[in-house]
């Protein structure tokens, strides 16, 4: 009998429109001979089943069931695409914990811990990773742009605490432009990340456990038009992503290495895209922050990789799932 899988789509942030994007390829991928997917709409209108055929219908909260054709659905497992609040901070997956739900992403603690970047690179850098200098500035207690560089020098980024998508990110070189950069990172967010700048070569890699093994997709080196990789380097094109990248193996053992180690040391499950700069000076990989619900998007860099892995976007879901389910 084939499984029932929830594809969670939507959001209550600005990142729902990436995720709705991202459940189009998903959609078009799943293994309709293993699984029936029914998509569901996490908005701030409500919690929607939206059918392929027909109108939409409520969801119901007490059990995470829907009526389709007159019949009661439950699910065997949640296949998570929401990208921000309220499914990748852990408030969903704190949900599917108490209704005994599997789910596709890390789980609430690691999910809530990983969507502040700020504690994420705390805990890393316990664990021995390497991370940059960096301040955790909070709206409710004002810093002074003075006080800020007595512990951070310049350049730095400045970004949002939680979030994505590089929404509300800045890279600020002299001290004037700062406030400014603060000013746009607070009206996304009451935590604010300023992170010193290293000079070095961006990479990605996402990370995903299948049948007990830790499994790194093939690396991705960015390379921006813009100053840094912004939302419209993202998602605009202004962007070049190169899959595999064009690095010697003793690099690409390092990126892989620090990946795995991150992607233990944080519990993580399901797949997650772990970002990094790769120091010229020190030829070391600093980890950046981790994403655990990465978009899937036709923009997005993981079904790049895994494509060029030589896997089908279909193999890759189908692993993913029955992971969740303990397959």
């Amino acid at each position: 009998m084939k499984k029932r899988i929830a594809l969670i789509t939507g959001g209550y942030s600005g990142e729902a429109e990436i995720s709705y994007n991202s459940a189009i390829t998903v959609e078009n991928n799943i293994d309709t001979e293993k699984f029936d997917v029914y998509k569901i709409d996490i908005s701030p209108t409500g919690w929607w089943y939206l059918p392929k055929e027909g109108v939409k219908s409520i969801v119901s909260k007490e059990h995470f069931s829907i009526i389709s054709d007159g019949e009661i659905i439950t699910f065997d497992a949640i296949l998570m695409c929401i990208h921000g609040t309220p499914g990748e901070d852990g408030k969903l997956q704190g949900y599917f914990d108490m209704l005994g739900l599997p789910y596709t992403s890390c789980d609430a603690a690691t999910s809530a811990l990983t969507f502040n970047k700020r504690y994420t690179v705390a805990v890393a850098a316990f664990g021995g990773i390497n991370v940059a200098k960096s301040l955790h500035l909070f709206k409710h207690t004002p810093v002074t742009v003075k006080e800020i560089l007595k512990q951070v020098k310049l350049p730095v980024f400045v970004k949002p605490n939680n979030g994505g998508s590089s929404i509300g990110m800045s890279k600020v070189s002299k001290e004037e432009d700062l406030q400014e950069a603060l000013d746009k990172a607070f009206k996304e967010d009451s935590q604010v990340l300023v992170e010193e700048f290293i000079k070095g070569r961006e990479f990605t890699i996402g990370v995903f456990k299948t049948k007990g093994n830790i499994i790194t997709l093939p690396i991705t080196e960015v390379i921006t038009q813009k100053e840094f990789f912004d939302f419209e380097a993202k998602y605009k094109g202004l962007s070049e992503e190169i899959t595999p990248a064009k690095i010697d193996e003793t690099m690409a053992n390092k990126l892989r290495d620090a990946a795995k180690q991150a992607y233990e040391l944080l519990n993580c499950r399901g797949v997650v895209r772990i970002d990094f700069i790769y120091s010229e000076q020190k030829k070391e990989p600093y980890m950046l922050e981790v994403n655990t619900v990465p978009g899937q998007s036709a923009a997005s860099v993981i079904p790049q990789q895994v494509k060029a892995m030589g896997w089908s976007l279909m193999e890759f879901y189908t692993a993913l799932i029955e992971e969740s389910l303990g397959n």
